[in-house]
């Protein structure tokens, strides 16, 4: 276990720089938070529930304020849901080993860093064209897949799925940023669940509690200026550059 004292207080504060960051532009910020626990600690089943718990506390907090503002659309988001749920929950109950667990992750990481790489470079773009009506049996395939790699390797999927709904020209930025939002809502508490009844869920109270208001106030702050209309596409380039840097480091690391 990592010592108190100053790795604590970087790590708190860190975790509310991200949380800010991500929910900016609808994110938890899972991916930077196993990034991060996976250089502290040890056991890779606490970085899973340790990143899993604090993408919850973000993303329950910025769901409710952009139902509040009337951004959430639930006829769009319930295709994605129906599977994505339950294949987060299979996903959870996945028992990987530690080298396997990291491999998995840094390719999910490096893989959502470019599109949301390629989301930078071509957003400008697809604001001015129509957005595309895609068909139940698509949106029901991609919420599953997003939901069952999410509960593998511990995320809320919103950093995999936002990327791909953007290039797909699914839905205007805000109304993704808020579905992208509560689908890492349910698929994180699917992916608890999953956890814990397969006896992957690990977490230690002494550091748990102070991250978990750490990203709490960080995400009430992102999601505020968010809605604000404050324009994210910096952030998300600047944090496709993050995810897909640390995403290669991990798989090269553990190949």
């Amino acid at each position: 276990m990592m010592d108190l004292d100053l790795n604590l207080v970087l790590l708190i504060f860190s975790f509310f720089v991200i949380a800010t960051l991500y929910s900016s532009v609808g994110f938890g910020g899972g991916s930077s938070y196993l990034a991060l626990l996976a250089l502290l600690l040890p056991n890779f089943l606490e970085i899973k529930s340790t990143a899993l718990l604090c993408n919850l506390v973000v993303v329950s907090g910025s769901t409710y304020l952009f139902i509040k503002q009337g951004l959430f659309d639930f006829r769009k988001f319930l295709p994605l849901a129906l599977c994505s749920v339950p294949a987060a929950f299979l996903g959870a109950t996945f028992s990987l080993k530690q080298s396997v667990f990291f491999i998995c992750l840094g390719a999910v990481l490096a893989f959502s860093g470019a599109l949301l790489i390629i989301q930078f470079f071509t957003q400008p773009v697809a604001q001015r064209m129509e957005y595309a009506r895609h068909s139940w049996l698509f949106n029901l395939l991609l919420g599953a897949s997003s939901g069952f790699v999410s509960g593998l390797v511990g995320i809320g999927g919103g950093i995999l799925l936002s990327p791909v709904l953007h290039l797909l020209k699914w839905a205007d930025a805000r109304t993704i940023a808020a579905l992208a939002s509560f689908f890492i809502l349910v698929n994180s508490v699917a992916g608890v669940l999953g956890q814990v009844a397969s006896g992957n869920f690990m977490a230690d109270g002494t550091f748990l509690w102070p991250l978990l208001l750490a990203v709490f106030l960080g995400g009430q702050l992102g999601t505020r200026l968010s809605l604000q209309k404050i324009k994210p596409q910096a952030v998300k380039g600047l944090t496709g550059a993050f995810v897909l840097f640390i995403g290669l480091k991990l798989v090269f690391s553990y190949l």
